[in-house]
């Protein structure tokens, strides 16, 4: 028997609706979007149920997402099923922070709330984040380097799907020479600002400061950062790293294939979407996933 991950997606996985089944037939689900809401100041439950516009911006989408998240967390807990290891995709970390028992629920949606509204204010005047496909990583690298401005790599997401990342004009530059250099695709992702690029570093010295007031607690089970693509063995070390998080990028492939070296054979993904299952068949096709999105899949864990 191989190791068990949790992993947690990131935003863009959002949609109305998610998570209202384990709120409305699972009572510690249905605390957990109340504990959002109560230490957002937002009615999160209506933001996640309810058909409106803000759930599709940044700093809305956070906490609406992390609030699905951590209450289908605790639905997989009920069952009994703890995972070796956890990591989350961007604002996916903090869903892997509250499985590692590093911050409680209530500092978590504290926190992810104040970082929606730093991320979404670092950059009033928007920037491109573009999901380059068919490419191979290092050309990616080297074009982004060569060009002039701000634009680097936001995502490793899997083996010919890098997201880049920065100044509008920048990133048009590197799209066009990207192309150029054979990319099958390059996509403009519908996102309000550049984020995981340099120019988000103020957004991350704002959310330092809040994290100043968090508990962090000792790391009961392992986590791995966005950052390091590495496991986290230092309680100290983990505010400095969701600082850098913001404006660094997210190595998320890296952060698989160290899970995989491990021993790590099935992954849970826990949140909205699949679309972790969707990059793990590109990083290794040979992985157990199962996916916890509706109730019903909890009965996936019983196998």
């Amino acid at each position: 028997m191989g190791k068990i991950a949790f992993m947690f997606p990131g935003q863009g996985a959002q949609y109305v609706g998610m998570g209202k089944d384990f709120y409305e037939q699972i009572p510690v689900c249905k605390e957990m979007f109340e504990l959002a809401g109560k230490a957002s100041g937002l009615d999160v439950a209506a933001l996640c149920f309810e058909e409106n516009e803000q759930i599709n911006i940044t700093e809305y989408t956070q906490i609406a997402m992390l609030a699905a998240e951590v209450a289908m967390l605790k639905a997989v807990e009920e069952k009994g099923v703890k995972p070796d290891v956890t990591g989350g995709l961007s604002l996916g970390e903090y869903g892997a922070l509250v499985a590692s028992g590093v911050m409680s629920p209530e500092d978590v949606f504290k926190v992810v709330r104040k970082r929606g509204i730093y991320m979404q204010e670092a950059v009033p005047n928007g920037g491109a984040m573009v999901a380059v496909l068919g490419l191979d990583t290092a050309v990616i690298e080297k074009v982004c380097a060569e060009t002039d401005g701000c634009v680097t790599i936001a995502n490793y997401n899997c083996p010919g799907q890098i997201v880049i990342t920065g100044e509008e004009a920048a990133a048009k530059e590197a799209v066009e020479k990207l192309t150029a250099a054979g990319a099958k695709r390059c996509v403009t992702l519908n996102v309000s600002g550049p984020f995981h690029s340099p120019l988000l570093v103020g957004a991350g010295e704002k959310l330092a400061k809040e994290l100043d007031s968090v508990e962090i607690h000792d790391i009961v089970i392992p986590y791995i950062a966005n950052v390091t693509a590495d496991y986290v063995k230092d309680k100290a070390d983990v505010k400095p790293l969701l600082e850098k998080q913001v404006s660094s990028s997210v190595k998320w492939q890296q952060t698989v294939e160290k899970m995989i070296a491990d021993g790590v054979d099935t992954f849970v993904e826990i949140g909205p979407g699949k679309t972790l299952s969707g990059f793990m068949r590109k990083i290794n096709k040979d992985m157990k996933v199962i996916n916890i999105e509706k109730v019903e899949d909890l009965e996936s864990l019983r196998r």
